[in-house]
């Protein structure tokens, strides 16, 4: 990862109300005292987005949420470049004009606003300047606050309650979205929502909401109960969170920042998908100590569930691997009692003749929810962590799943941290499930692969309802928690029914061409397929061949169409080849007309739906990718491979 930056900066001393552009020209931020409190709003193309919204902290130095003076303004041209080889792009040219504006309060402490205002994005920042000297402080809570239009629709999942859920695991992220309901809408659970946060405003078009740069310095937060004209204001975590322990405050070190939150606005979607604001505005904690390497998984759980968590069968997934030239096979939870650590060295010696990796499973916690899956007690304290760390690196094992976190407290986002900074120690990348949202992490700490944080397709071995479900809410990640950052959803599933025998298990609704689009459309670092041994001889040889071709990174990202809840088509480059996915969430045929300027002059193959629901592949020469018509089948999809001549 490297990166290049220049700033130009313009300071200009107290005025009432100061306003700044994106570098296009097209969004203005407006940043000013309402009496003697701060507010900021955003225009895009001279229509507001964000009506007069709140800014603000509470702490133990003092108030500055009111009884503040505007002191100066300093404006800044950003001009960065930097690359990643675990995002869904590569290579990133970062542009924005930044305001910090500064406000004292009465004892001269001074709260300074700091706003990165690109294209689309709008990141913003407080830091805190002590008058006295003050080493340190307390953040009681934000007064930060979203005013959306009235005529707003919310697409929001709801935060948990502590101590609910599955073994009291819950918050996880793991919640249903309200979908296209008015501002105002109430949450499922009374305490709000969770990020990223998906607002349509009438025609004029979309907002997304989330933060970024969180880490043992700070709490996740998440937002409050919405006002019926469209206020949602920023909450720190519950206190119940993790059986009640630390504190849902945050201790800060004086002077210091706080994390970003991020605003993503459009005409259209395809802003909020392309988006990479959440990367934009943060560094590299540390150097990797590895080139940690992105790629495909197996792994026996999804289907085959806790009874195939034994050697002969995981000898089975390494093979299924191998066959498909997938780099990992992920070994589950209760592999140190139902196989044993001798065992799973001989399994990594097997997998290493393969070329295949192994990832092993982890639970988070010794005490903070009843989880009972083991291995227990290796991640939670530092003298265990680094014992089972120097134990996988010695046998070869090259990466951890950690499960079960239930909380946005800084304690617990200090534990985050700290298991992935033990990791890039001994060379171990990380995947994160029953977690939070992941915060800019993919560039904060470089062996971070992907997490969880969404309501994932275990649900769909688990309830007949989540399968029926499936391909509508497929419609609706893409544009909100895949928009922000991984998410190990764990798609592609070609069982017609989610077992080992088939014969008992959900039944899976979706057609073959919907799943395999699946991997393009979920974006994962190390992606993990719902496939089965069984596969490799019921599958036809085109399907065997995407499978064993399909990237897990990419190099470019473009929205193409969609709607949620509809349908949804993207663009994904990985070198000189286009991989375009789309899927119908709909119970119904869709015929969709698309222009695919970026696949001309390109040998197409196109997989597709066959009317028995099974897929198809031509191969298209000089097709009219400007205008392309394709059908997709109820809960259908397309995939069309694109690759130089």
């Amino acid at each position: 990862m490297s990166g290049v930056s220049s700033l130009i900066s313009i300071t200009i001393f107290a005025q009432e109300r100061m306003q700044v552009q994106s570098p296009d020209g097209h969004l203005t931020l407006t940043v000013f005292l309402k009496g003697d409190a701060p507010y900021y709003n955003l225009d895009l193309y001279g229509t507001t987005f964000l009506e007069d919204s709140p800014l603000g902290l509470s702490t133990s130095i003092g108030d500055f949420t009111q009884g503040l003076q505007m002191v100066s303004h300093d404006v800044q041209e950003v001009n960065e470049t930097y690359q990643m080889s675990n995002a869904k792009f590569s290579n990133r040219k970062y542009e924005a004009s930044m305001l910090t504006s500064k406000f004292a309060n009465s004892t001269n402490d001074t709260l300074s606003i700091t706003f990165k205002v690109s294209n689309n994005d709008v990141a913003f920042s407080y830091g805190i300047i002590p008058g006295n000297g003050q080493t340190n402080g307390i953040i009681k809570a934000e007064s930060t606050g979203f005013n959306l239009p009235n005529d707003a629709t919310v697409f929001l999942s709801p935060q948990a309650l502590p101590m609910t859920g599955w073994q009291k695991s819950k918050p996880s992220y793991e919640e249903n979205y309200l979908f296209d309901q008015p501002v105002g809408t109430p949450s499922e659970y009374g305490v709000g929502f969770t990020y990223p946060a998906l607002f349509k405003l009438n025609e004029k078009g979309w907002l997304l909401i989330s933060e970024t740069g969180v880490d043992s310095g700070y709490v996740g937060s998440r937002l409050g109960e919405g006002s019926k004209d469209g206020l949602y204001t920023l909450d720190f975590p519950q206190m119940g969170e993790n059986n009640g322990m630390g504190e849902n405050h945050v201790g800060m070190a004086l002077p210091g920042n706080t994390p970003w939150r991020t605003i993503t606005l459009g005409t259209s979607l395809k802003p909020i998908v392309e988006s990479t604001i959440a990367f934009d505005v943060v560094k590299p904690k540390y150097e990797p100590t590895t080139d940690y390497a992105p790629g495909r998984a197996t792994w026996s759980w999804i289907v085959w569930q806790d009874g195939s968590i034994n050697y002969e069968d995981q000898i089975e997934f390494i093979d299924l691997a191998a066959s498909l030239n997938f780099e990992y096979v992920l070994i589950d939870n209760w592999w140190d009692q139902k196989i044993g650590r001798d065992r799973i060295e001989e399994l990594v010696k097997y997998a290493g003749t393969k070329d295949v990796s192994i990832l092993l499973w982890y639970n988070s916690n010794g005490y903070w929810n009843d989880a009972p899956q083991t291995p227990q007690d290796k991640m939670n304290t530092a003298p265990a962590r680094n014992k089972e760390m120097a134990w996988m690196q010695k046998i070869g094992v090259k990466g951890i799943k950690v499960d079960f976190f239930g909380g946005d407290k800084q304690f617990t986002m200090g534990l985050y941290e700290e298991i992935l900074t033990d990791a890039n120690n001994y060379g171990l990348a990380v995947n994160f499930h029953g977690c939070t949202l992941p915060r800019g992490w993919q560039r904060m700490y470089p062996n971070f692969m992907t997490a969880e944080a969404v309501l994932a397709s275990e649900n769909l071995v688990f309830s007949q309802r989540a399968a029926d479900l499936h391909s509508y809410k497929a419609t609706i990640l893409p544009f909100t928690r895949n928009a922000v950052g991984a998410m190990d959803f764990a798609p592609v599933f070609l069982n017609k029914k989610l077992s080992k025998d088939q014969v008992n298990g959900s039944i899976r609704k979706t057609t073959e061409a919907f799943e395999l689009a699946t991997s393009i459309l979920y974006f994962s670092p190390i992606q993990h397929f719902g496939l089965t041994p069984n596969n490799l001889g019921e599958q036809p040889e085109f399907v065997l061949d995407f499978l064993k071709e399909v990237p897990s990174v990419w190099d470019e990202t473009v929205f193409i169409d969609g709607e949620p809840g509809k349908y949804c088509v993207i663009a994904r480059r990985k070198g000189d080849a286009w991989y375009v996915a789309g899927v119908n969430g709909e119970k119904e045929s869709k015929t969709i007309k698309i222009g695919l300027p970026m696949l001309e002059n390109l040998n197409l193959k196109q997989i597709y739906d066959q009317p028995n629901r099974s897929a198809a592949l031509k191969t298209i020469e000089k097709a009219k990718t400007n205008a392309m018509k394709i059908k997709m089948l109820p809960e259908g999809g397309f995939i069309i491979v694109g690759t130089p001549k």
